[in-house]
């Protein structure tokens, strides 16, 4: 390769063009199961086909193909399954949300077969361009095996899932209270609301005792739900009321009687009144209230949000916060309403329609997640068995505490959602045949379960589509039209993208899969129920790893969202920065920490356009833009490369230096990424690259890299170095590396310390560094005496804004191995530091005349400066360093003269505090004879 071609800049957008389609057609992204490598997988965490990727599946992915990436080069047979879900309630919403806008229709007026229709479009467009965005950020995918949660292979897989449950007794059929979503018209998982704090009222009415002129005074925020009352209840051990339990009171507006209860567990005497309403099909409180105590459920909601006819003749039809204040009214004029105070109301909101939800009690579908009668384990004990025993690792550790302790309540799972977009509950109804005419026509079939059903007639499943006449004449199935919950579907993504229940090469080779990276919000909607899943239908759980990231932040602490105007787009992050800016900011940022912030600013585009980012992008573009011209510059210097072994025990103290840093900056690395120490591994990927290769490592030999005979060794060292911090960069920053990697294999084809080897066709599939025994105790410590010193006169000439172009003269004052590793690197001393010469002695009083002076714990750095020097400021510059010294030095003298430290505290630390105390002695007593010195 002619070096002149290697162009001056780095250009994201041609590496990304050229490589990411270069890796696909080289077949690297996809996995063999017929390869005897050991097989490593992670099933992404399928994003919602509800619009496109936002900066949290940015973060999400990052660290996916960065794990990926890493044991793809470590030789493992990778599987990234891809895929998206089809998000049933929230895709459902979009795409209605979307009619009414555009045609002022709802799915009513056009039906289900269009509006399921037109959700497949809407999933077809942004499918595509949410995974074209995961190509755009270099995810190495198996893009061969993409799979979307509707499709024919995990359809059979829910089906499949449903029919065992059904006839394992693990799905039932019940009226029971859940979370209500009016404008949607279906239920949510307690998990898919959030709250908000509102300004609001208390009313306070009067219920009369009946046949008696005792009244009761129950305070309630939602008035009108006391339409559906069905009794008050007090403390058993309340002297107020003990007397009147059992007895009947009058319900105002209704002509009702409802009975006075006693209930410790709904009842604190000491809050309000201390008589509580209960309504229990409007509140999940009084839901439990109810089944304590026998009472009636009544339901006053139809599900638009209006009142039914429970309510009575005046409120039916009418929405229920008309009722509400009709019923405020009407109780006023009855001389029922006893006051009104303002509350703080905390309401509850649908996350997906973002109105406010509704108590509602309906018939639905259950997973019973409890323990069996004869106190064998259910699903919720399993699954809390498979962390507790060490199957399942939960990363950081503190997130186990979060999925048990949901877990431990063991409610059943409300898997029913009344939408037209989604799996259709493969269940059907008759309430007119027998068991005999069931058993006539289904019994020779493994794939058809039936039994009773809770309120009469017969429930059937089926495995496959029943036909409404399977019974014969006289009896009509008719198929529930109700869908199952999104994370039914996606409680079995690690089993079913991988082909179950076909026993396919896949399922054989990568179940159970190795990692799960998700966010801490779905812990209990997602990973808890994939194991639940992967236990039941697998007999083992689905992954082995789970680790939780951080959420992504703005610089407020205010979560990331488009409707907030804080979103990030990372599609215009790789835009303006490129891909591997992204990724590398957002591994350094992937901490353990619960939240990562990062300031967002609005940043102003070439072509007028005005978009969201954040300083800490360019940080990363700084980062890519450094490596390239650093392994730029070395490549320049590889002419003449010639491919040979190199006696490390013989290389000069810099290349034994470089090698022993890059030794340990392999081992660092490789054991951050084992325990997903994402930031750790960045962070020290980045130190050694820019530190010790770009700014110490390139300087050191840049001599050597000019001269014939030097030059060699020089060259295979740097070529080896570059080698291989580019495969320690790549899973992060894949498309740099691979630029740097393509003309680096061309001008050193064989390169390596201390033995060459054939570099790969690409360094996505180099293999992953390992030790190469290189560890030079001697050599990293004259180096870093080298490094300290340097900086120092730098430090020294920039404080007293010495010319650059002062040809000073320095003193380095050092005995014994000190002064011999200094010598060594004596001429890289004076070139770092634009000196004329360096002298090191021994001789402490050699300080010339108008000297500044800096005292270190083994030298002092002595910087003469005649002419160049005002003597006061340095005097004054002296005694700070004094006053601050002392001031390190009192609180240790403190800490050693009490002898509860010295006897309690471990003795390397007691030791080391010793060693510490000295050395700040030592250099007080040389700084306070500088002092003395500058002042005679």
């Amino acid at each position: 390769m002619n070096i002149n071609e290697i162009p001056k800049q780095y250009d994201p957008k041609d590496a990304q063009d050229r490589w990411y389609e270069f890796w696909l057609k080289s077949g690297y992204f996809h996995a063999d199961p017929a390869s005897e490598k050991p097989p490593y997988c992670i099933v992404i965490p399928p994003p919602n086909v509800t619009g496109a990727l936002h900066l949290g599946h940015a973060l999400n992915n990052t660290l996916q193909d960065i794990l990926i990436r890493w044991r793809r080069m470590q030789g493992w047979d990778c599987l990234w399954m891809p895929g998206t879900d089809h998000a049933g309630i929230a895709t459902q919403a979009v795409v209605e949300r979307r009619l009414l806008e555009e045609e002022k229709l709802t799915r009513h007026d056009i039906g289900r077969e269009a509006l399921v229709d037109r959700i497949w479009a809407w999933k077809d467009e942004y499918e595509k361009r949410i995974l074209g965005q995961l190509r755009l950020m270099g995810c190495s995918c198996d893009w061969e095996r993409t799979r979307f949660t509707l499709d024919e292979v995990c359809s059979q897989a829910v089906r499949r899932t449903f029919f065992n449950l059904f006839k394992a007794g693990k799905i039932f059929r019940g009226k029971r209270l859940v979370n209500w979503d009016t404008q949607l018209r279906t239920a949510v998982a307690d998990d898919e609301i959030y709250y908000e704090e509102t300004n609001g009222h208390l009313w306070t009415i009067k219920y009369s005792v009946a046949d008696s002129n005792e009244v009761l005074h129950v305070a309630t925020t939602r008035p009108e739900t006391m339409l559906g009352d069905t009794a008050v209840a007090v403390h058993p051990d309340d002297p107020r009321y003990q007397h009147l339990i059992g007895k009947m009171l009058e319900l105002p507006l209704t002509g009702r009687r409802i009975p006075i209860i006693a209930d410790p567990i709904l009842v604190d005497p000491a809050f309000g009144t201390g008589c509580v309403k209960v309504t229990p099909a409007h509140d999940p409180n009084d839901y439990q209230t109810g089944l304590r105590n026998g009472l009636p459920m009544i339901n006053l909601l139809n599900p638009d949000g209006t009142y039914n006819e429970n309510a009575g003749a005046k409120y039916a039809g009418l929405d229920r916060m008309v009722v509400r204040k009709r019923v405020v009214a009407d109780l006023k004029e009855a001389g029922l309403l006893e006051r009104v105070d303002s509350y703080l109301v905390r309401l509850n909101h649908s996350d997906r329609s973002k109105t406010p939800i509704e108590p509602y009690l309906s018939d639905q579908w259950f997973v019973r997640m409890g323990d069996e009668a004869d106190d064998t384990p259910g699903f919720a004990q399993q699954a809390m068995d498979a962390v507790a025993t060490g199957q399942v690792r939960i990363t950081p550790e503190r997130y186990a505490k979060s999925y048990i302790d949901w877990l431990t309540e063991k409610r059943d799972w409300c898997i029913s959602r009344q939408l037209w977009w989604g799996h259709r509950i493969p269940i059907w109804f008759c309430s007119t045949c027998t068991e005999d005419d069931l058993q006539l026509a289904f019994g020779g079939r493994t794939d058809v379960s039936w039994r009773e059903a809770e309120a009469g007639g017969w429930l059937i499943c089926g495995e496959h589509d029943l036909a409404a006449e399977a019974l014969g004449d006289g009896h009509t199935l008719r198929q529930e039209t109700d869908v199952l919950d999104t994370w039914f579907s996606s409680a079995l993504w690690p089993h079913s993208t991988l082909g179950w229940p076909d026993e396919t090469p896949e399922l054989r080779k990568y179940y159970p899969t190795s990692v799960l990276s998700t966010a801490r919000d779905i812990i209990t909607l997602w990973v808890a129920r994939m194991v639940i899943f992967g236990q039941f239908n697998m007999r083992e759980v689905p992954f082995r790893d789970v680790y939780i990231h951080p959420v992504i932040q703005d610089g407020n602490g205010k979560r990331m969202s488009k409707s907030a105007g804080n979103g990030v787009d990372p599609v215009d992050i790789v835009e303006v920065y490129g891909a591997d800016a992204l990724r590398y900011t957002l591994a350094l940022g992937a901490t353990e920490t619960q939240d990562l912030r990062m300031p967002v600013e609005k940043l102003k585009l070439a072509d007028g356009r005005t978009i969201n980012s954040s300083e800490r992008f360019e940080q990363g573009r700084n980062f890519a833009n450094k490596i390239w011209n650093v392994a730029r510059l070395t490549m320049m210097n590889l002419e003449g490369y010639e491919a040979a072994p190199v006696d490390v025990a013989k290389l000069p103290v810099e290349d034994r230096w470089i090698l022993a840093e890059l030794d340990e900056t392999v081992a660092a690395t490789t054991a951050d990424l084992d325990a997903f120490r994402f930031s750790e591994a960045t962070r020290r990927l980045r130190e050694f690259a820019w530190g010790e290769f770009c700014d110490w490592y390139v300087e050191f030999i840049k001599t050597r890299l000019r001269d014939p005979e030097t030059r060699p060794d020089a060259q295979r060292v740097a070529a080896a170095v570059l080698d291989v911090l580019c495969r320690l960069l790549h899973p992060i920053m894949p498309f740099l590396t691979e630029q740097i990697w393509q003309p680096l294999g061309q001008l050193a084809p064989r390169r390596g310390a201390p033995e060459p080897v054939a570099a790969a066709a690409s360094v996505c599939v180099a293999p992953w560094p390992v030790l190469a025994g290189l560890e030079d105790a001697e050599a990293r410590a004259t180096v870093a005496q080298w490094k300290e010193k340097i900086q120092a006169i730098r430090n020294l000439r920039a404080e007293r804004n010495v010319p650059k172009d002062a040809k000073i003269s320095p003193v380095i004052v050092a005995e014994g191995v000190v002064a011999d590793r200094l010598r060594l690197g004596e001429s890289f001393i004076r070139s770092l530091t634009g000196a004329a010469s360096v002298e090191i002695t021994a001789d402490g009083s050699r300080r010339p005349a108008d000297s500044a002076v800096s005292v270190l714990a083994d030298a002092e750095i002595v910087l003469p400066l005649e002419g160049l020097i005002d003597k006061e400021a340095e005097l004054a510059k002296l005694r700070k360093s004094l006053a601050d010294l002392e001031r390190q030095i009192a609180p240790l003298r403190a800490k050693l003269s009490n002898e509860s430290f010295t006897s309690r505290a471990p003795a390397e630390v007691v030791s080391a505090s010793r060693d510490k105390l000295a050395e700040l002695e030592a250099q007080h007593a040389a700084v306070a004879s500088l002092v003395e010195t500058a002042r005679t």
